[in-house]
């Protein structure tokens, strides 16, 4: 009789522990499904978020392929253009398909954005046009450029709103994916500790092997149930930190709207915070593009594409970039030493390599002081100079600058990140070049660049 209540205690403990167990398999794999399906969203968000940057990219390497053939007659910068905008077509093309199942108000910003490159493109074409039929008429194509630069900010406010909505999005689907983890989580222990109870009161008919392996089978069973939780959560963790790429674009378009808005009411000197936020919001959007070229540079991940490149095309774009971000405090000045020959190039590499120097020399530098940016090509290597007169960089701190995050100790107030310089030295390294760098304290820095000239291919 004893034996025979013994053995259902055991049928009906083991039974229940199973359907505990089930019940909790169960309901951890409807979560493990809601946050994969999570994880597939974030994926397509992160996709679009990066092929709205391509999109960008590529617009700008347009506007150089034409200015370089405008300027130049050079027929492989016209065939740079042309590349660039096939590139443009077929980023809008799958912008087209990854947003055709989004809300409406995202299928309106991508048939504004649709609308204004065609715009832009047309302008592009007719600047071309016009230098083919008439390559001396320089005011009709200084109008086309003014009228392409005005497309260019409205091309810019319509991205951000764009990645803006893409980050409330993911925002939201890391929210779920929270959720289902922390009920996962409640799950697993609700289940263990019910699991335990009845194991528990089995225990005390069970022989002590039996008591022992039992024991052994629920610490396995916690143990895999732990790492699956530490496997999602380095996942999620990882997600979060790709979370930090998308920019505050929102902030700056609304703050040059707001400028836009008020030039004709307000004095210009109160849009002194106004400016303030753009810097801001700009040295965010250059640390978060760091942050991602940094992380894939340790990874192994960072594109190497040699393209041919006028440099001197290439170079003037940049500074023109880099004065809308000094404004008018500093001024940056371009030479050029000789009259440089095209050579193979990665394009995004070296911008990342010289915008981050020249951001630098413009953060450190006083009000009004002047930045010198030469130019030097010799037969074998192409070398860059940018000097500063700003703060300069102590003795001491000057074998740790291109460490991640290491800042030196006389920048005081001024906001920095430390990345700069390290994001410099992991794309010279692909290109197998040098950075040296002289600097007084209070007087100046210079950084010398050199990249020796690579075959293609």
């Amino acid at each position: 009789m004893a034996g025979a209540n013994q053995n259902k205690w055991i049928i009906g403990g083991f039974s229940l522990t199973l359907l505990l167990m089930g019940l909790v398999s169960f309901a951890s794999y409807k979560n493990i499904t809601a946050i994969r399906e999570n994880s597939d969203k974030v994926q397509t968000t992160y996709e679009i978020i990066n092929n709205l940057s391509d999109f960008h990219a590529s617009m700008t390497v347009a506007e150089s392929g034409r200015r370089g053939y405008v300027a130049s007659g050079d027929i492989a910068e016209l065939e740079r253009y042309r590349k660039a905008v096939r590139e443009i077509q077929a980023e809008l093309n799958l912008l087209q398909k990854q947003l055709q199942y989004a809300a409406p108000s995202q299928q309106q910003q991508l048939a504004a954005l649709q609308r204004l490159v065609n715009q832009r493109l047309a302008l592009l074409k007719q600047s071309i046009d016009l230098y083919q039929r008439n390559s001396l008429d320089s005011v009709t194509q200084k109008a086309i450029t003014v009228e392409s630069i005005k497309l260019r900010e409205k091309i810019l406010v319509i991205l951000a709103q764009m990645k803006a909505d893409e980050e409330q999005l993911l925002q939201s689907w890391l929210t779920r994916s929270r959720s289902h983890i922390q009920s996962r989580v409640l799950l697993s222990f609700v289940g263990t500790i019910l699991s335990f109870v009845v194991i528990d009161g089995i225990f005390l008919i069970l022989y002590y092997q039996w008591k022992q392996e039992q024991e052994m089978s629920r610490i396995q069973q916690e143990l895999k149930q732990e790492k699956e939780i530490i496997e999602l959560k380095n996942k999620l963790f990882s997600m979060i930190s790709h979370e930090f790429r998308t920019p505050l674009s929102v902030i700056l378009s609304s703050s040059q709207l707001l400028e836009n808005s008020l030039t004709k009411e307000v004095e210009p000197k109160l849009f002194k915070n106004i400016y303030r936020i753009q810097s801001s919001v700009k040295l965010m959007n250059q640390f978060l593009t760091d942050l991602l070229t940094l992380s894939r540079a340790e990874s192994g991940n960072l594109e190497f594409n040699l393209v041919s490149v006028d440099l001197e095309a290439f170079c003037l774009n940049l500074v023109e970039n880099m004065q809308l971000i000094a404004t008018e405090k500093h001024q940056i000045k371009m030479s050029s030493e000789v009259v440089c020959q095209r050579i193979y190039l990665d394009e995004k590499l070296l911008y990342s390599i010289l915008s981050n120097v020249l951001l630098n020399a413009i953060k450190y530098s006083p009000e009004g002081g002047s930045i010198d940016f030469i130019l030097k090509c010799e037969a074998e290597k192409t070398v860059f100079q940018i000097k500063d007169q700003g703060i300069g960089i102590l003795v001491d701190d000057l074998p740790k600058i291109y460490q991640p995050f290491y800042r030196g100790q006389n920048v005081e107030q001024i906001v920095g990140t430390g990345l700069g310089l390290a994001v410099v030295q992991k794309c010279l390294e692909l290109y197998h070049g040098t950075i040296e760098v002289e600097s007084n304290v209070y007087k100046g820095t210079q950084f010398t660049i050199t990249i020796p000239h690579l075959p293609r291919g």
